[in-house]
């Protein structure tokens, strides 16, 4: 395992959509440790591969570690199946762009399938912080930040207060 350096925006690699896994390697499998590993350095809650640079439908993400209770996951090419109407509005941060928070409102529910390190399909609904997590991290894959879900006003007052 090893830490990877985090990418930060405005980084064009950030705003390009990632390819999906094809296959479920030993490249894949260190990948992944090396982002857990990298987001719990840094110390986040959650990690995407371009993050790192690696174009690929990866994330990682654990929302409890530091409440005392690990519970690390790896994502693979994930799909939201199912969002509720019903939306929260939080603060959200992110490695690649330290230092802010933006203001995000997503929906408070989300049925996730996924592929496991294992190459099983997995499904799960995910609530709360756990839901808004999870769908910070899959707009990542798809090319969109925490910036572009602000309004024109508000995304030129977090640039503003961006320093790289």
């Amino acid at each position: 395992m090893s830490l990877r350096e985090i990418v930060k925006w405005p980084d064009p690699r950030l705003s390009t959509p990632c390819d999906p896994v094809e296959e479920i390697t030993d490249a894949i499998r260190t990948q992944a440790e090396d982002m857990l590993e990298t987001m719990y350095a840094a110390p986040g809650r959650g990690l995407a591969a371009p993050q790192i640079g690696v174009m690929n439908r990866v994330f990682v993400t654990d929302v409890s570690w530091k409440e005392g209770t690990p519970d690390p996951q790896v994502f693979i090419n994930p799909d939201i199946l199912e969002a509720s109407e019903t939306v929260a509005e939080a603060d959200e941060g992110c490695l690649s762009i330290p230092g802010i928070t933006t203001r995000v409102t997503r929906p408070d529910r989300v049925h996730l399938v996924w592929t496991s390190l294992e190459g099983a399909r997995v499904s799960q609904v995910f609530t709360g912080f756990a839901a808004a997590c999870v769908q910070h991290e899959l707009d990542h894959l798809n090319g969109i930040v925490t910036l572009d879900r602000l309004s024109s006003e508000a995304r030129v007052e977090a640039e503003r207060a961006y320093t790289a």
